[in-house]
């Protein structure tokens, strides 16, 4: 029997686990890493020898980790976390880092930041791979379990190992299509219409529509779509409204016109939409997060103003 080396582990072969595990196919987690198929498969089956099991079995046109697997996955984002430490001394030079970027974003901060943030950054650096996926109603677990490296959402998840900071602050408007109609005459009207909403795909509801509910305000939702960039389809010619983020109205939301929610002096609290960047502790002191947090604020600045 050969000795098995432990030695012959790195943390390369973990990321590689970890990716492989998380995205179920072992061509997605290439392309995620950057690298050729062969060359996962072939880690892969060094990575079985030294573990002493098959780790992943075929199931469909897909795989699935074994049993043992999910035990190492805890174990390996531990050792990972040990090795950032071990150097956490190291410089960072955005002129020779080669980085692969995971961001948990849904379409409204996605659109609206992650672009110029690619661009911006990747003119600083070596190469930079970007995977942006979507965060829907996210929780402290995106990041403890490093599915994501950044989070950003107007509803930052709370734990003591969760860092956040405010990247800009937007409200929401309410938009309707001129062509069809007029701006609705205060609170009543505004009330009484049929409206055009964004539920996401976990059944997640905007926070605004939420704090309306809570604070008695209740509206006819006629229409209920996954995501903002499906809500023009509905409202243009219509009599319907749509209350979503003024940043909008540049993008998505262009040929609409828009005015304040009527809901007199409650409006401005209700309708307030802070954006947040979240991550994980073991990243506050490394000089690559760092730098990518940076990055993004600056990009933030920009798109706020």
């Amino acid at each position: 029997m050969k000795k098995i080396d432990h030695l012959a582990l790195d943390g390369h072969a973990l990321e590689l686990f970890l990716a492989v595990l998380e995205e179920g196919s072992v061509t997605a987690a290439a392309t995620r890493l950057g690298l050729t198929q062969s060359a996962v498969s072939h880690a892969l089956n060094k990575l079985r020898w030294i573990a002493g099991d098959p780790l992943f079995a075929k199931s469909g046109r897909g795989i699935v980790a074994t049993a043992h697997a999910q035990a190492l996955a805890a174990k390996a984002r531990a050792l990972i976390d040990e090795m950032r430490n071990f150097a956490g001394g190291v410089t960072f030079e955005p002129a020779l880092a080669q980085l692969s970027l995971t961001v948990a974003a849904n379409d409204f901060q996605r659109d609206l930041l992650l672009p110029r943030f690619f661009h911006h950054a990747a003119r600083q650096v070596k190469s930079l791979n970007l995977r942006v996926i979507p965060s829907q109603s996210p929780s402290p677990a995106m990041l403890r379990e490093n599915r994501c490296d950044l989070l950003i959402t107007p509803l930052p998840p709370s734990g003591i190992d969760i860092v956040q900071k405010r990247l800009l602050s937007d409200h929401y408007v309410c938009y309707y299509d001129p062509k069809a109609r007029a701006e609705p005459a205060g609170r009543g009207a505004y009330l009484a219409a049929r409206h055009v909403t964004v539920v996401y795909t976990d059944n997640e509801r905007l926070d605004f529509d939420r704090r309306l509910a809570a604070n008695g305000f209740h509206r006819d939702i006629a229409i209920s779509v996954p995501s903002f960039s499906g809500v023009p389809s509905f409202l243009r010619g219509s009599q319907m409204l749509a209350s979503m983020p003024s940043l909008l109205a540049s993008s998505v939301m262009r040929g609409f016109a828009q005015t304040r929610i009527p809901l007199a002096s409650r409006a401005r609290t209700l309708a307030e939409l802070p954006m947040f960047m979240v991550w994980h502790q073991r990243y506050q002191k490394d000089p690559t997060h760092r730098w990518i947090r940076a990055q993004l604020e600056t990009v933030a600045a920009t798109a706020g103003a």
